[in-house]
């Protein structure tokens, strides 16, 4: 039939289209060359104009889940969504995602997944009872993919906290014994350092000086990132706020404590090292040495024996 390689054509150049323009849209313009480019322009911009320049995602695969997040918004409830909330909070908001743009952008993932699945399935196997199957699984599958894609944000973003928390406190407390103040040192901190663990910084620091109080900006952080080094610490700091406890002292303590955490941290990963070398040393390596050592015995053994024979 000529039509299905016609169809099977037309799929793929649009294949090829869809991720030339994605990369295309995607690639980071010189922030150099973006303000040149605004100060040469000098007349306005039409609204097409503008849209055009925006990404691909943002101007098909955004509006397309923000649809379709009103259909996700009605089956979750209150407590799935301030979770997701949470959850995108403690990823800082990778891509500027709001709630409401993650659960379209699941619905996005596992109809494509679906779709996609059911064509390819349909065009090249010829079984559409199979692409209807593997449609609902695969669809399944992409309706959870985002999920695990955040959790290994917050992984990611939690670990690169956690290895930043010693260093950073070292500097604070330079800072503070150098005659700066706590909001001081933070900004010396913030100016320093760059990681996730300056933007909380930043953003508490901001909330400060438009007048929200220290302890609560502070607090605010542990919800965001939920490291337990990190929570001991601002609790040390709160807690000699509300007491009237020296904070350089608080610094200085917190400081030699969380040495001795990252010590202890380093012989704990290097007490597993030998455990998680034996799974690649039995499945990988002995495997080969033996082919090595005992593969030409074993064949001069079998030539011996069919010559006898």
């Amino acid at each position: 039939m000529p039509l299905v390689p016609l169809l099977r054509a037309a799929l793929a150049a649009a294949g090829v289209l869809i991720v030339f323009y994605a990369i295309a849209g995607a690639r980071p313009m010189d922030p150099v060359q973006a303000r040149l480019s605004q100060l040469g322009s000098m007349q306005a911009k039409t609204l097409e104009e503008l849209e055009l320049q925006q990404p691909l995602f943002e101007r098909t695969l955004r509006p397309l889940a923000t649809r379709l997040s009103g259909i996700a918004q009605r089956f979750a409830s209150p407590q799935k969504i301030g979770r997701t909330e949470k959850r995108l909070s403690m990823a800082g908001n990778p891509g500027d995602l709001r709630t409401i743009d993650f659960l379209g952008l699941k619905l996005v993932v596992a109809t494509l997944l679906a779709i996609g699945f059911f064509v390819f399935s349909l065009l090249v196997l010829g079984n559409p009872a199979f692409g209807f199957v593997g449609a609902g699984a695969m669809g399944l599958l992409g309706f959870f993919l985002p999920e695990i894609w955040l959790s290994r944000r917050i992984k990611g973003r939690q670990k690169a906290i956690l290895m930043a928390v010693p260093d950073t406190l070292d500097l604070l407390t330079i800072s503070v014994r150098a005659g700066l103040s706590f909001d001081g040192a933070l900004a010396k901190v913030i100016e320093k350092v760059q990681g996730p663990l300056s933007e909380e910084f930043r953003r508490s620091l901001a909330e400060i000086r438009v007048g929200k109080a220290r302890r609560d900006a502070l607090r605010d952080i542990v919800g965001r990132t939920e490291v337990q080094a990190l929570t001991n610490f601002i609790g040390a700091i709160v807690q000699a706020e509300q007491l009237g406890v020296p904070i350089a002292k608080v610094l200085q303590i917190q400081s030699d404590q969380l040495r001795i955490e990252r010590r202890q941290r380093a012989e704990e990963m290097a007490a597993k090292a030998p455990i998680k070398m034996l799974f690649p040393l039995v499945g990988c390596i002995f495997p080969s040495m033996f082919i090595v050592i005992l593969g030409p015995a074993i064949i001069l053994i079998a030539l011996n024996m069919s010559n006898g024979s």
